[in-house]
């Protein structure tokens, strides 16, 4: 159980789960810049947080969520929480209605899981906060303009608290992660400040070097 002191952002976790470093230069060193990326994400939240509760006949939907969870060691916000009336309300005074939360993204539905575990979190903060179960929630991919459903099964939490730990674990020991090139490093924010590509040849002539100076002293 963590202290409110140990609260760690929840959109760490799709930092953490895309790339480590880019995680520890964001949250540990505080650097970030935008790309087109980030730019058109940021803008359609902001809009979307503007929006006022709405409530329709068996859906209230609410906006920009706060959440916590002392569990997890997690705070943020959800972009939509969704209210569900239930089919069996008959005998239950006041009836029930089960939360349901949807995030948000501007791009389309991808082969990984952090998507998955961000929404993920979000439903265990709700369950811790409001003491109640969820099951599922869902994704709406902007490109798309599709949702995805999200069952929040044992696989998919246990994924979810591993995450949250490894966050804090990396948050804690004050470390920023070498580079390592890969695809992906394209598509970030923070590209021309991490480097990999110059970082990883840097690393290559120190790793050659020393292997010449250490085969001229075995041989001296």
């Amino acid at each position: 159980m963590y202290s409110e002191e140990d609260l760690l952002p929840l959109s760490a976790l799709q930092h953490l789960l895309f790339c480590e470093r880019q995680c520890a230069l964001i949250h540990i060193e505080q650097v970030w810049r935008e790309n087109r990326l980030t730019s058109e994400g940021r803008i359609m939240h902001e809009r979307l947080h503007k929006r006022k509760r709405e409530s329709r006949e068996r859906v209230r939907r609410e906006f920009d969520v706060p959440l916590r969870s002392y569990q997890l060691g997690l705070i943020g916000k959800a972009d939509i929480v969704e209210y569900h009336l239930q089919e069996d309300n008959s005998i239950l005074d006041p009836p029930l209605w089960l939360p349901f939360p949807v995030e948000y993204k501007r791009g389309k539905p991808k082969m990984h899981d952090y998507d998955k575990v961000q929404i993920c979190a979000q439903a265990l903060c709700l369950e811790e906060m409001q003491g109640i179960s969820i099951k599922k929630g869902a994704l709406f991919y902007g490109r798309t303009c599709h949702r995805l459903n999200v069952i929040f099964n044992r696989e998919l939490r246990q994924k979810t608290d591993d995450a949250s730990s490894r966050l804090h674990k990396l948050i804690f020991s004050r470390l920023i992660p070498k580079p390592q090139y890969e695809k992906k490093c394209l598509r970030c924010s923070l590209f021309e400040i991490c480097l990999p590509k110059f970082s990883q040849r840097r690393n290559s002539v120190n790793y050659y070097l020393q292997k010449i100076i250490k085969e001229n002293e075995e041989t001296s």
